[in-house]
């Protein structure tokens, strides 16, 4: 860990802008602001917005918490939150006539509505006498950073990260939160109840609180357990929904509680201490910069959550199923992996990554229903739902996107459960009217002898669905539409 060194060159209050970067610690904009002198925290909950991508609804709820414990920490620093919900720019003036705020101060997001957002909020605050200073609080690098050998962005992933591993050096050491902050008294905030981020009626998110420790501290102790007691196994485990063996940190790296420099930088030093990790560690890290390279193609392909970047792909005869997506986002499908997975979802907010591929693959290529309709349910029921990650995955599954995984590379959601599931202890935890099948049977309920059916309890078509397509049929169907797309 280091201190950060910057010149003092104000006394009037600085303006920090909270935004995906909801921590104290390693954070290069509130150590800008607090080298100035007295700060103003802000967070603000945008309204009236033309983003398309508004946050989801699992996403406020997490937001909820992670902004009660952000104001717990500045607080124990010597800041209070201001709260505030409009219109970013009108908010900022506003705020800043109030206080005498003479800066203000932001980490950079990069979705393509929050960079226009941004640059129109510089330029009318420095017109206005402000000064205005963001940083990289996000990332390892800047999408603009990592380039090929004649300076364009890069399409394929391996030797993007090849790049980044050969640069990493160069990225610095995260920084120590600061003993004590000067704040700014009597300034107006929101009650965080009044925006009703949290659901009331239904109360869905009973599964999410007993998940999740949603805090700054809740994402280092996930950290330190992932590290001393996963990361040994990472690369088989990672594949087994049945066991604890990814790091689970996604949700707290999208609204920034942990920074990923903060991540490498503690790998690296479990690696220091124990060199047997490395291969392992070697693995996970090429995860976090399949987080970089997503943020790198949303970058320099601003309609990646909307259009296939593989144009092939625009007149692909997609269906309109509308029963079958809606088993689909129930786990109703009579697939028990895609069920379980899905219900996974729905209950913490959060699915296994292997598990994310097979659902995505069932979606696209079982149902043939468009990618994009998966985008956007995964939007509203991840806790991280982040549009860089979220885009490139489903064009990755898709076949559309840069990178992707081919087409005809069509998960069978039963040898791929009975793979990465061999026992069914996954299926069993979120589908329990198959917990007391024969593991023989537990991926595929329609080939168990009527009498086993029976005595677990199982009455297919009933109280769990038959398959609703029949894979087979299904892949060729498939296969038949990507052959007409090539055609075209």
């Amino acid at each position: 860990m280091r201190d950060l060194q910057v010149e003092v060159m104000s006394s009037s209050p600085t303006i920090l802008w909270f935004r995906q970067d909801l921590r104290l610690a390693d954070n290069l904009a509130l150590q800008w602001a607090a080298a100035r002198g007295s700060v103003i925290a802000l967070y603000i909950l945008e309204e009236d917005s033309d983003d398309p991508w508004p946050i989801g609804g699992a996403g406020r709820w997490w937001l909820n918490h992670a902004l009660v414990d952000l104001q717990k920490g500045l607080k124990q620093i010597g800041v209070n939150l201001t709260l505030r919900r409009g219109d970013p720019l009108k908010v900022l003036r506003a705020l800043s006539e109030q206080s005498g705020a003479k800066a203000v101060t932001w980490g950079r997001c990069y979705e393509p509505h929050a960079i226009a957002r941004d640059k129109k909020i510089k330029a009318a605050l420095e017109d206005e006498g402000l000064e205005v200073v963001s940083h990289n609080n996000a990332l390892l690098f800047e999408p603009w950073e990592i380039k090929t050998g004649s300076g364009t962005p890069f399409k394929i992933y391996t030797p993007f990260s090849r790049a980044c591993f050969a640069a990493v050096s160069q990225v610095p050491q995260p920084v120590v939160v600061p003993k004590k902050i000067e704040g700014v008294e009597g300034l107006e905030s929101d009650d965080l109840s009044s925006w009703q981020l949290l659901p009331a009626r239904p109360d869905w998110a009973t599964g999410m609180r007993t998940f999740w420790q949603t805090t700054e501290q809740g994402a280092h102790k996930q950290l330190e357990q992932f590290i001393g007691h996963h990361l040994q196994q990472y690369k088989t485990g990672r594949d087994r929904p049945d066991q604890t063996s990814t790091s689970r940190l996604s949700p707290y790296l999208h609204w920034g509680q942990i920074s990923p420099r903060q991540i490498w930088a503690a790998v690296q030093f479990a690696l220091a201490k124990q060199p047997a990790l490395g291969n392992n560690a070697e693995v996970y890290l090429k995860e976090i910069l399949w987080r970089e390279f997503s943020y790198h193609l949303l970058y320099h392909l601003p309609k990646l959550p909307e259009a296939p970047i593989n144009q092939n792909f625009i007149e692909f005869p997609w269906r309109q199923d509308s029963v079958g997506l809606r088993a689909w986002q129930k786990g109703l499908t009579g697939y028990p992996i895609v069920d379980a997975g899905m219900r996974q979802l729905w209950q913490t907010g959060w699915m296994h990554n292997r598990v994310r591929m097979i659902v995505a693959s069932f979606l696209i290529k079982d149902l043939l229903v468009p990618w994009q309709e998966g985008e956007r349910w995964f939007w509203d029921t991840l806790v991280d739902a982040d549009l860089a990650s979220n885009a490139a995955s489903w064009q990755w599954v898709a076949g559309c996107g840069a990178d992707a995984a081919p087409y005809f590379r069509i998960f069978n959601p039963t040898l791929q459960g009975q793979k990465f599931d061999p026992d069914g202890a996954y299926v069993r935890q979120y589908v329990p009217e198959l917990g007391n099948l024969e593991s023989a049977f537990i991926h595929e309920p329609w080939r168990a002898p009527v009498e086993l059916l029976a005595k677990a309890g199982v009455v297919l078509g009933q109280n769990y669905p038959k398959p609703i397509v029949d894979h087979g049929m299904a892949r060729a169907r498939a296969l038949e539409a990507l052959a007409k797309t090539k055609k075209t």
